[in-house]
């Protein structure tokens, strides 16, 4: 067993991917007061905003340091499907994106709910929307990861509704506290060395 040191600077996590190579036969919809609005070409910011709002907790940041042009050619792609989750007062509360650019292929590139509604079990209605779309689009594989830094329930979703890990790997980034991009007090799960 090696363990394998990392800069202070830097964070590791374990990413392992998942995929699913047939359509899931259905399941009864969970009752839930949410509901989905796709955006079509949404607003930089206001995207970024959905972004950070859902991720922070877990660091995501990847959508964070695109600069504007990066960011557009990523979420006005005709292929990358993207669903603002709203709740009933219209405020939007969470985030699906479909990444359809790989022909015959889905990857579930982000889905989440902001922190105050994450272990209420609409998980299971968030990820039974995003493979009802996925599936619809003439798919033969579905595609998502996940990473140690993600919630400890992403895994067990994924599985439950069907997807099979295929691989792991370590993946070391800078962190993106020390970085400015969020404050030093965001996940607080993940230790702040440097």
């Amino acid at each position: 067993m090696a363990l394998i040191p990392v800069d202070g600077r830097q964070i590791a996590t374990i990413v392992t991917h998942l995929e699913m190579s047939q359509r899931p036969k259905p399941k009864p919809m969970v009752t839930t007061p949410l509901r989905m609005k796709r955006w079509n070409e949404p607003d930089l910011q206001k995207y970024r905003i959905l972004f950070r709002r859902v991720g922070e907790p877990w660091l995501w940041f990847s959508r964070l340091v695109l600069n504007d042009d990066e960011l557009r050619t990523v979420i006005h792609d005709d292929k990358v499907h993207i669903y603002a989750i709203c709740d009933p007062k219209a405020i939007e509360v969470g985030l699906l994106e479909l990444d359809f650019r790989k022909s015959g292929e889905c990857t579930i590139a982000f889905l989440g709910l902001v922190p105050q509604l994450t272990g209420l079990g609409l998980g299971e209605w968030l990820m039974s929307q995003a493979l009802m779309i996925g599936w619809q689009n003439s798919v033969d594989k579905m595609k998502v990861q996940t990473c140690t830094l993600d919630d400890s329930r992403a895994l067990p979703l994924y599985v439950r509704a069907g997807f099979k890990p295929v691989r792991r790997m370590v993946e070391t980034f800078d962190d993106p506290r020390l970085l400015g991009l969020f404050g030093k007090e965001a996940a607080p799960h993940i230790p702040l060395i440097g």
